[in-house]
């Protein structure tokens, strides 16, 4: 072997070396990234949940009731703080479960606001008309929120499933995170006219 071929052998394994750093780094960074998203979806996610006991207890007297209703969520509310507790600290499975919960709290949100709807003299108070006019805000911001977590796992997931990224995200136990996906009735709000 002639010093000029060690120099090029030498030179290749730098390069790969330098290749696998790089790819591995932008691995990290984009996980990361994926997790900074979600983390923006709690934030929005939190601000939901405080909203909820006020927007209960606006109604709760007028409602007596629709008992089963108020009760269905704010147990789904409970049950979404909790997961979204373990899913600030946990995977992507943690995540999932997270999302699920939350989809549960606005379904049972949707069907509080249409009994609100359905109510006159509850929609007509000025303090039940802020709280919904701030809810559906703050659903506004929870689905941008959502397109960028999707956008970010978007990203995660090329660089975790293209060649040759690939090879490096297998070795270091990269594994592809779900998108979060939610049918359409699911994530409308429905129309509130408080007047």
């Amino acid at each position: 072997m002639t010093m000029m071929e060690v120099w090029i052998a030498i030179g290749a394994v730098v390069l790969l070396a330098l290749y696998a750093i790089t790819t591995y780094n932008g691995l990290v960074g984009r996980r990361n990234g994926v997790r900074n998203a979600f983390a923006q979806i709690s934030v929005q996610l939190k601000r939901r949940h405080d909203l909820v006991p006020n927007l209960v207890a606006a109604v709760r007297d007028a409602m007596a009731f629709e008992r089963e209703t108020l009760e269905a969520v704010v147990a789904a509310r409970g049950r979404a703080i909790s997961a979204n507790e373990r899913a600030t600290t946990g995977g992507a499975a943690e995540r999932s479960a997270a999302l699920a919960a939350e989809r549960e709290l606005g379904a049972g949100l949707g069907r509080l606001l249409a009994v609100v709807e359905a109510y006159p003299e509850i929609r007509s108070g000025a303090h039940v008309s802020e709280l919904t006019e701030e809810l559906r805000s703050t659903e506004n911001r929870i689905a941008f929120a959502r397109q960028h977590y999707n956008d970010s796992i978007q990203s995660y997931n090329d660089r975790v499933q293209m060649f040759p990224s690939n090879v490096i995200a297998g070795m270091f136990g990269f594994r592809t995170e779900a998108f979060f996906q939610v049918d359409e009735a699911e994530t409308a709000v429905p129309a509130v006219s408080l007047r």
